[in-house]
């Protein structure tokens, strides 16, 4: 059985291969999951706001929480 030793260039460049791939692999999905989640607490805080739109703008925001 052959022994290949593992050298510092080895390791440096399959680090880089790994950053470069978690990065192209990373950011659509992170931007995606954002893109999700942002759209659900905005439709959870207009419901909220309808459901309670003859209270006054502080109860509202109590209740509600900010629009942003």
């Amino acid at each position: 059985m052959s022994h290949t030793t593992i050298t510092r260039k080895n390791l440096v460049n399959s680090l880089i291969t790994g950053l470069i791939i978690g990065l192209v692999a990373g950011l659509p999905l992170g931007w995606v999951a954002n893109q999700y989640f942002v759209e659900r607490r905005l439709a959870e805080n207009l419901i909220c706001r309808e459901k309670n739109r003859d209270q006054p703008e502080a109860v509202i925001q109590s209740i509600c929480g900010s629009r942003f």
